[in-house]
């Protein structure tokens, strides 16, 4: 995110656009306001000229909106500081996320509560460094876990409570390393860790070389048909698809909701079918080709940022369009002929039914999720293709409080920290513990991190792991599975059925 000024109302916004672009970029109000048109920037199509060529042009003079709420969902308070995040309140550096409040430095989390560090959960409260927690008060590092409460550092659980360093119980309560404890003495050890940052961290490696000794399933996907992929939950016939919830016949998708009959999508969907290569396009859209960001929309191709438009072709920023193509308007039947003319050039060119080209991107490869993901080195992102942005909005040595110089337990904390510039001890940048953040961590007993947001989130990645399947045998009964554990891994996985009737 940047810092930078709205080209209409002169504001000072939060924008996902580094600010040497030349477009405009308005703030939320500005951008879904009548204050401007986006027909006034549209041109006519020129047939001698190459598509992509006539649509790059036009990206560059219509004004773009800071960030993206999705119109689908209430706007936020006090939540400058979010992206694809609708209806939170009081949240900071929040992504992909609705309905939440009083939740920081995570990505897509729904109704959740007074919780940081999350990534992809669900209905989390008093939640902290958590992966997958679902329905759960009260849980911290911990990672596929559901019903759970007041419990640390779990993974593969469901029903428990008061349970530390456990893997694979279900709806056991005060079990220590999955060995049952008198209560007394389940709180007096927990006690000896909890607050200390030393003592945490030391928690966490024994944690993992406990966690590698026990079976671990072939995926985390939970009421699934004919499918395969990751974090797959209720859905059906769905192919190399992750993080995908209620969702048929799809295929390569990421990070998607109710989505149907659709491939090579990423971000949304949303009660929507029929998309082809789309980013970020959902709540009510149907057939949409090669688009970014649009809802409420039918019959769109190769746009960006439309809302409650239909057959357009090459537009921006279009709310209630129609036969559109460049940001003008066509009596309908002459659409349909330039728009024949159109993709008769790109599936000449071998690209129709493609997502946008990379050169039309405002991002640089390092700039999305896909360094995230799929991670490039500089070199390897421009043999691809791709744009590296040299100027990513971080700062270094500016830190007025070294790491040792933290105090170990949070008991000894002053308020003067979150006053301070701390320095991340895995990558050197800075970073910063806002005031609500340390009144979070001493309310629950909880060390000062000392790595900065971003390295704590791709720590969460880690822990999550690839989206890449690989082929491997059950380790118990000898299957053949497809999964993210690559056969080299050290770990056990048990194919679903031999986990079910060993752990559950």
């Amino acid at each position: 995110l940047y810092k930078r000024t709205c080209d209409l109302c002169g504001a000072s916004i939060v924008s996902i656009y580094h600010p040497r672009y030349s477009f405009p970029v308005y703030c939320f109000k500005c951008h879904y306001s009548d204050e401007w048109d986006p027909y006034a920037y549209g041109v006519a199509y020129d047939p001698e000229r190459p598509f992509f060529e006539q649509f790059a042009k036009l990206l560059q003079r219509v004004p773009r909106a800071a960030t993206h709420v999705g119109t689908g969902g209430d706007q936020n308070v006090n939540s400058e500081y979010v992206n694809f995040a609708g209806g939170n309140k009081n949240c900071y550096l929040l992504f992909n996320s609705t309905q939440n409040e009083d939740c920081f430095y995570s990505r897509g989390i729904l109704r959740s509560r007074s919780s940081l560090d999350l990534y992809f959960s669900e209905q989390a409260e008093r939640c902290y460094e958590g992966v997958n927690v679902n329905k759960s008060s009260g849980v911290f590092w911990g990672q596929n876990v559901l019903d759970s409460m007041d419990s640390y550092f779990l993974l593969n659980c469901s029903g428990v409570q008061n349970c530390f360093g456990c893997v694979n119980l279900r709806h056991k309560s005060y079990y220590f390393f999955n060995e049952p404890l008198p209560e007394e003495e389940w709180k007096k050890r927990v006690g000896e860790t909890m607050g200390s940052y030393e003592k945490v961290e030391e928690t966490k490696k024994k944690f993992e070389a406990f966690a590698a000794k026990f079976p671990r399933k072939e995926n985390n996907n939970l009421k699934t048909v004919s499918s395969f992929g990751d974090y797959l939950f209720e859905s059906k016939n769905c192919y190399a698809c992750y993080e995908a919830f209620g969702c048929e016949d799809v295929k390569y998708a990421f990070s998607v909701k109710l989505l149907k009959d659709a491939y090579d999508v990423t971000g949304r969907g949303i009660k929507s079918e029929l998309l082809l290569e789309t980013v970020a396009v959902g709540h009510g859209c149907s057939r949409v080709i090669g688009s970014w960001s649009a809802e409420t929309s039918h019959d769109i191709d190769y746009s960006y940022d439309l809302r409650s438009s239909s057959y357009c072709i090459g537009c921006i920023g279009l709310k209630h369009g129609e036969y559109s193509i460049l940001n003008k308007r066509y009596p309908e039947e002459e659409y349909w002929s330039i728009r024949e003319q159109i993709v008769k050039e790109l599936k000449e060119k071998g690209v129709y039914g493609h997502y946008l080209p990379p050169e039309l991107s405002p991002w640089a490869y390092n700039e999305t999720l896909a360094q995230e993901n799929y991670p490039l080195t500089k070199e390897q992102a421009i043999a691809e293709g791709f744009r590296w942005e040299k100027e990513i909005p971080k700062t270094k040595g500016k830190e007025t409080l070294a790491p040792e110089q933290i105090p170990d337990h949070i008991k000894d904390v002053q308020d003067s920290l979150a006053r301070e510039t701390l320095r991340c001890g895995s990558c050197d940048f800075n970073y910063k513990v806002i005031p609500s953040e340390l009144a979070f961590y001493r309310q629950l007993n909880l060390p000062i991190p000392r790595q900065c947001f971003n390295c704590r989130f791709l720590d969460r990645i880690r822990k999550r792991g690839s989206f890449e399947l690989h082929e491997r045998k059950c380790d118990k009964c000898g299957r053949t599975i497809q999964t993210t554990y690559p056969p080299e891994t050290p770990l056990t996985i048990y194919c679903e059925q031999c986990y079910q009737a060993e752990v559950v």
